[in-house]
């Protein structure tokens, strides 16, 4: 996948013992939503099979950035439109 996307990640969320966030991927009409620490994608439109594997290796290989992100979002700054990252 070469194409150009838009990432964005939610503020951690807790449940249950269990910590986790979600990561956001668009481009044009397409658009997936995963979960991590899991890096699997649990909702796709748009995106064929072989791209949304691309997109859970990424968020194996980002996992790291993306706690980071995720634990700094604010959710007012992200009402906002802050913290979207183009990719790609």
């Amino acid at each position: 996948m070469e194409e150009a996307f838009n990432l964005s990640v939610s503020q951690v969320f807790r449940k249950d013992g269990e910590t986790y966030a979600f990561v956001f991927f668009t481009n044009g009409k397409k658009h997936a939503e995963g979960k991590i620490p899991d890096c699997k994608i649990i909702s796709s439109k748009g995106f064929n099979e072989s791209e949304v594997a691309q997109l859970e290796v990424y968020m194996k290989l980002e996992l790291a950035k993306m706690k980071k992100m995720a634990s700094g979002v604010n959710v007012m700054r992200a009402f906002m439109g802050e913290g979207q990252e183009n990719v790609g």
